[in-house]
């Protein structure tokens, strides 16, 4: 029982130690994006209404999320967005807790650019 509990705090301890790194969708550039991937996982509905530039829509709502991503190097860096900022944070940390190295979160979502403009 007492080994349970270590491995319990173990666990926390990990966890809580992997951040999610994230940045201003306003503040993206397009040297940001020269050697990484860019994520919006919004619907293709709300996708095919307006994406940045070479941007792969692979739909956080969608059964197969984690197998879309199976083609994508865990090593390279990958800009993750979505409307708002909400969902882009929870796949971000997915992202992160299934080994991908560099994952930025794009604080704002589609909609901060919207705005922008």
């Amino acid at each position: 029982m007492k080994n349970i509990g270590y491995l319990i705090l173990l666990l926390f301890v990990q966890i809580s130690c992997t951040q999610t790194k994230s940045m201003s969708i306003t503040e993206l550039t397009p040297q940001d994006l020269e050697n990484a991937v860019l994520i919006d996982v919004r619907t293709p509905e709300e996708y095919a209404e307006g994406h940045l530039d070479n941007a792969i829509n692979i739909n956080w709502y969608d059964e197969n999320f984690m197998n879309e991503l199976k083609t994508i190097e865990k090593e390279k860096t990958i800009y993750v967005y979505c409307k708002k900022g909400g969902r882009s944070a929870s796949a971000a940390e997915m992202l992160n807790s299934s080994g991908y190295t560099n994952v930025i979160d794009l604080l704002g979502g589609y909609d901060a650019l919207e705005e922008k403009d």
